[in-house]
């Protein structure tokens, strides 16, 4: 501080040292008088001096650590009382600093409200750099993709690679005018989107140049294809059945309005076919509600054993109907998660009656379950759970493998609906699968068997409690007689 004090006592001093210096050399002030009077004014010089440049960087100091820790001004108290302006300077400094200091604030509350909008859309929204790099999502965009509180995840990297919103993007920065475009997002189910993609000027605080307002129309899309698809499959597959009971009912009404043994005999083929319309419509219905949600992943842990072990006990009756040995090898800490109980029990249900119904009567089915660690040949390398059903069947022919898991897919349609099929079970399966994010393999030889192995994500060993269980699906009895009540799937 010394060199700041100097050159401030030589402005506050130089011109009556220089006067009184010029004096003296021209002896017109007496030597005694006039050398004490240099001392003096260069020693008052030198304390105002000293003051004024403390105060100054007192105020200085004071500045910068408001300014640092964005607190509030605290003017330095003591020398500045004898320093009218720089205390004056103090004063408007921190009534500036006190201005600024509420400015900062009204911007805070305004961001933190800006940012509660945003977070309280219901449309999934996305803020891009120029680089298009995402720098914020609001909750609806981070429940869409499954990221959690941040934005790295392959379902958001996909969105924005997609050659689509790819050159949307483009657009919206080379014009300067939003885009709108659909796309579609194949994995890990297929997603239908509308993307409004707007370009910001001047650029957000963060950097932000780009938002994207994003809208599922998975769900609206899935509706309009289920009442399409219901009218077509179902005008298709009941014609059949229909006009077989339309032509008992006029037989009966005619020539066999008086033989009590056609009688008898008819009215037992209207009742079976009745019955397969009634499994046909319940397996529409079920496979449409699954395709309307299986964009959305489930929710809770499921214990797999607990699960293949009640729906073996439920179909005790078509085992004992088909002389079938089944064995079950079960794991009992294997837990899917996310999975949802109700529909990992129909995917159970009908891979065990496809193995029932169509395997070799009087043979053997396996039922497993197991831990799929570092994954089998061609399922996720991942840890997860693996749920087998083998059979000792005839066996499927290679060509017809890839196409197993179509609505109405038959093999052999005349023993498939014989055995009291509708051509849904494994396309429910499918669907099933896809929701749950697992995978579907079917193996099979001709004259030796098939199997049908699911592999689904699966829970931490030790993660959760019991409470985070889903309640199983309640055991399903057979009713008097042993005939087997409920949905049947075919192959």
């Amino acid at each position: 501080m010394t060199g700041p004090v100097l050159r401030a006592a030589l402005l506050i001093g130089g011109v009556p040292l220089a006067a009184l210096g010029i004096l003296l050399a021209a002896g017109w002030a007496a030597p005694g008088p006039g050398l004490a009077a240099l001392g003096a004014i260069a020693l008052a010089a030198l304390l105002l001096a000293r003051l004024w440049v403390g105060g100054l960087a007192r105020l200085a100091e004071a500045l910068r650590r408001a300014a640092a820790e964005g607190g509030r001004l605290e003017p330095p108290a003591g020398a500045l009382a004898l320093l009218p302006t720089v205390r004056e300077v103090s004063e408007a400094a921190g009534r500036l600093a006190r201005g600024l200091e509420e400015r900062t604030a009204l911007l805070e509350r305004l961001r933190r409200a800006d940012e509660a909008i945003l977070e309280s859309l219901p449309d999934p929204l996305l803020v891009l750099s120029e680089d298009r790099a995402p720098l914020r999502a609001n909750a609806a965009a981070r429940a869409l993709f499954g990221t959690g509180a941040g934005l790295r995840g392959g379902e958001v990297e996909a969105l924005l690679r997609h050659p689509v919103l790819a050159g949307a993007v483009d657009r919206a920065l080379g014009e300067g005018r939003p885009q709108a475009v659909d796309l579609t997002l194949p994995v890990p189910v297929t997603r239908d989107i509308a993307a409004q993609v707007t370009p910001i000027d001047p650029a957000l605080s963060e950097g932000g140049r780009l938002v994207i307002v994003l809208s599922d129309r998975t769900r609206a899309r899935a509706v309009e294809r289920m009442r399409a698809d219901f009218v077509a499959n179902a005008s298709h597959e009941l014609r059949t059945p229909l006009a077989s009971l339309i032509g008992f009912i006029e037989t009966l009404r005619g020539p066999a309005e008086d033989d009590p043994a056609a009688r008898r005999r008819f009215l037992a083929i209207m009742a079976e076919q009745s019955d397969r319309m009634r499994r046909l419509i319940d397996d529409l219905l079920g496979l449409s509600r699954i395709e309307l949600t299986e964009h959305q992943p489930p929710t809770g842990r499921v214990p797999l054993a607990a699960v293949a072990r009640a729906e073996a006990e439920a179909l005790e009756p078509l085992l004992r109907r088909r002389r079938v040995a089944l064995s079950l090898d079960l794991d009992e800490t294997v837990e899917a998660a996310p999975a949802d109980a109700e529909q990992v029990a129909q995917v159970v249900r009908n891979l065990l009656e496809n193995a029932v119904r169509h395997g070799r009567e009087g043979g053997q089915v396996r039922l497993s379950v197991a831990q799929a660690e570092g994954g089998p040949p061609r399922l996720p390398a991942r840890p997860g759970a693996l749920l087998s059903v083998t059979d000792d069947g005839p066996g499927i022919p290679r060509e017809h493998l890839p196409r197993l898991t179509e609505r109405f897919y038959r093999v052999d349609k005349g023993r498939s609906r014989s055995a009291g099929g509708t051509g849904l079970g494994l396309a429910i399966v499918k669907h099933i699968v896809n929701r749950h994010r697992g995978q579907l393999l079917i193996e099979s030889e001709e004259g030796v068997g098939s199997s049908f192995r699911v592999w689904l994500p699966a829970a931490p060993a030790g993660a959760g409690c019991p409470a985070a269980r889903q309640r199983l699906p309640p055991s399903r009895a057979a009713p008097h007689g042993g005939a087997f009540p409920e949905q049947t799937q075919s192959r």
